[in-house]
């Protein structure tokens, strides 16, 4: 018979050591001869990403041994950082230096580009026999010079196949090597809100646009002939699938009321993929993820039980690989036949059961500027009840980007805290992607306003339905969702405390100081400079230090080029001043999101500690912490 205790106090088999080797991150994957090979990071080795493979027998093996680390910072955020060949080479970026190496697999790596410079390499992939990659050369100009190149696999000089633009991603060769396709923008645009896709033909030299424009982002080109392209684009608002020839017009494919595509983040993400027979795989997200085959007989939702976090990474005749996480919170990647609609489990993290694992509940609720999307996990414990009458409190959690999203599938990290009766709250305000672009560009101009009303009216509805204590809900992010974080606890009373990892303070410090990437994001999210600095000024939280009130713990990297540790010490030394009881933690050795173990599991016992010390409990094992 389950025991009564307090919410908070329940004793959970999910340790922050569990969590943080629980769910590694996948890193691509793709089918290698008769093999299927996929990137993973080891949480246990600081975060290092090898590639392994999965032999025909069933064993897997390590490709990529330490020291290797295939990590690539084009952009900072990477992607794409590893290919091979049909035949089994390997093509990695190297982290330490971003240099190409090459390796076969129990060799020894061989460099494929020079060491010149701060020059970066990303977007690998291997297309009919050659080695594609976006290179970054960062030299005295703020912007640096991006082109993509084609690497000879036998160490000579890269050739530049394209450049022209300030960004370029998802480089695709037609089968017969004449023509290139790609996606481009420039700047201040981020490639949510307006790309183009060109093409170039190789061996003339003329370029093409065949999609794109003003509030227009096509996305991931791939051949399906030597004169026609599948891609993504979204003139309706939704990120649709289209086919069009050299020579003609674009025809929809399957159109529907949900995205095939997503935010470029990172390189190498790919929403869809086509077979040699015809069909197509691809990803519907509409909230949640759904995988279908568009094919000539029709539309057919496939076996494969992903519902956030989908990606098509790689198909082979009848066979496809579909990476994410499934309704459980089970992430990992699964192996299709698409014949059979048979779906077998390739890899995926550790999982501590069904009775742990809380559900999604999907929320909508009415806020200021619109309807508010969101995803509720309840406390879960089977060995535990609450008093009668006690309501529980909640961790309402924040995404970065802000252009990102989250699906209904809980992380390790959501039971963490679930299974202890702490709900949390999963909200994708205003920004996020998932819903179209109406919804993505509610926050144009509205940072740290439509985002801060969209989870305090989120927190406020699930209070108001009786789910949660409005006296003990919390709210949590990292990078923009720190901003929220710090912009919520200022400006609503929703909220009795904040966590805040790597987030940013003050908007004018992070136009001065971010990377290139987003050096001009912050001009649809909150203006351009200097016409718009008041407004930077009245919006960042700490140019209003008098406003912070309630407990904070900030935790940050000491090593974040995007957000760096300036603005985490900023707002310590404004709660210090103001008398705010607070906490802070600089991580050595960490960048901009938690990679190394021992990071992850100091970082989940200082956030229970800290909601403990806060709402008055204590979890079993882990104490209230002390405050200043």
């Amino acid at each position: 018979m389950p025991q009564t205790l307090p919410y908070g106090s329940w004793p959970s088999p999910l340790t922050p050591e569990l969590v943080a080797q629980s769910s590694p991150r996948l890193d691509g994957a793709r089918f290698v001869g008769d093999e299927v090979w996929w990137g993973e990071s080891v949480p246990s080795e600081g975060g290092r990403v090898t590639v392994r493979r999965r032999r025909s027998d069933g064993s897997v093996e390590t490709v990529l041994p330490a020291p290797g680390n295939a990590r690539s910072s084009v952009h900072e955020y990477g992607g794409g950082a590893w290919t091979a060949s049909d035949d089994g080479e390997l093509f990695y970026v190297e982290k330490t230096d971003q240099r190409i190496y090459a390796l076969t697999p129990g060799g020894t790596p061989r460099a494929l580009t020079p060491a010149a410079g701060d020059v970066r390499h990303g977007g690998l992939s291997w297309q009919h026999g050659n080695l594609l990659a976006i290179r970054e050369a960062h030299g005295t100009e703020r912007v640096p010079a991006r082109a993509i190149v084609r690497v000879p696999v036998d160490g000579s000089d890269t050739e530049v196949l394209a450049e022209g633009s300030v960004f370029l991603a998802h480089p695709a060769l037609s089968p017969d090597g004449r023509h290139l396709a790609w996606i481009a923008w420039n700047h201040p645009d981020m490639p949510w809100d307006a790309t183009v896709l060109r093409v170039a033909d190789l061996a003339t030299g003329d370029v093409h646009e065949l999609a794109g424009g003003d509030r227009r982002a096509p996305l991931q080109p791939v051949w399906i002939g030597d004169h026609e392209l599948l891609y993504a684009d979204d003139p309706s608002g939704r990120w649709n699938l289209f086919r069009r020839r050299l020579d003609g017009d674009p025809q929809p494919v399957a159109p529907a009321d949900a995205d095939t595509g997503g935010p470029v983040w990172v390189l190498g993400t790919r929403w869809f993929a086509a077979t040699a027979d015809g069909r197509i795989i691809a990803v519907r997200t509409d909230g949640d993820d759904e995988v279908v085959e568009i094919a000539p007989s029709g539309i057919r939702p496939l076996g494969v039980p992903v519902v956030a976090g989908a990606s098509v990474e790689d198909v082979r005749g009848s066979h496809a690989l579909i990476s994410g996480a499934e309704a459980s919170g089970l992430s990992g990647l699964w192996e299709i036949d698409l014949d059979t609609g048979d779906a077998s489990l390739v890899t995926s993290g550790d999982h501590p059961g069904p009775g742990w694992m809380p559900t999604a509940r999907a929320l909508t609720s009415e806020g200021p500027h619109g309807p508010v999307h969101a995803f509720a996990y309840p406390p879960t414990n089977p060995d535990v009840v609450a008093p009668d009458g006690e309501r529980p409190p909640y961790v309402v959690l924040v995404h970065g980007g802000p252009t990102s999203h989250v699906g209904p599938a809980p992380s390790a990290k959501t039971a963490f805290f679930t299974s202890r009766g702490i709900g949390v709250l999963d909200v994708n305000y205003g920004g996020s992607t998932g819903y179209g672009r109406a919804y993505r560009e509610r926050l144009l101009g509205q940072w740290g306003v439509v985002d801060v009303d969209d989870v305090a009216a989120a927190a406020s509805a699930l209070a108001s339905a009786g789910l949660a204590d409005p006296d003990r809900l919390a709210i949590a992010g990292g990078s923009a969702g720190g901003w929220t974080v710090l912009a919520a606890v200022t400006r609503t009373n929703v909220f009795s405390a904040g966590i805040s990892r790597y987030g940013v303070g003050d908007a004018r410090a992070l136009a001065e100081d971010t990377h290139d990437f987003e050096a001009r994001y912050l001009d649809g999210l909150i203006g351009p400079l200097p016409e718009a600095e008041a407004v930077y000024v009245e919006r960042s939280p700490l140019s209003r230090p008098e406003r912070f009130r309630v407990p904070l713990l900030i935790l940050q990297g000491a090593e974040d080029r995007v957000v760096p540790p300036s603005q985490a010490e900023a707002i310590r030394d404004a709660l210090a001043a103001h008398g705010v009881a607070h906490s802070y933690v600089l991580y050595e050795g960490e960048g901009h999101g938690f990679r190394r173990a021992e990071t992850v599991v100091d970082s989940l016992r200082r956030e229970l500690g800290f909601l403990g010390a806060v709402f008055g409990f204590a979890a079993p094992g882990i104490p209230p912490i002390e405050l200043g």
